[in-house]
């Protein structure tokens, strides 16, 4: 399975929108693009794999692996990318703002039920990140 998140960039947080085979399962929000400095920056555009974790923290979630240069980022609840995450990327029901949204326990939710009938079936999930393409007009 291959999901993508298509990123819009902006000063104060990067928000995307998740797909899962071509449907729009919810949107993302991440912390603005820092050249990848660890906590202050989401991470590159690139394709990573999804595997299982669990922490008295976040509860289940998921790992991204092989992000260059950076380690322990994740996917999980979060509803400001500001003050809740350190690199990872939070789903979201609806967009606030930069690298804002709300429902975000909703989304994850919703999200982990996809994700893991995958990998309980030991599917090798893709995850693809990349920016939003504009149409011009």
């Amino acid at each position: 399975m291959t999901i993508v998140v298509e990123r819009m960039y902006y000063p104060n947080g990067t928000n995307g929108s998740l797909f899962i085979n071509d449907k729009m399962v919810c949107y993302t929000i991440e912390l603005p693009w820092k050249e990848n400095k660890p906590r202050n920056s989401c991470i590159p555009e690139g394709c990573y794999t999804l595997k299982k974790r669990s922490s008295q923290k976040f509860g289940e979630h998921f790992l991204i692996t092989n992000v260059p240069n950076r380690s322990m980022i994740l996917i999980h609840p979060a509803n400001h990318a500001k003050t809740e995450l350190q690199g990872c990327i939070a789903p979201v029901t609806k967009l606030t703002g930069e690298g804002r949204g709300e429902l975000s326990r909703k989304a994850f939710t919703n999200f982990k039920t996809l994700v893991n009938d995958k990998l309980d079936r030991d599917q090798k999930v893709i995850l693809m990140i990349k920016s939003k393409q504009h149409d011009n007009y």
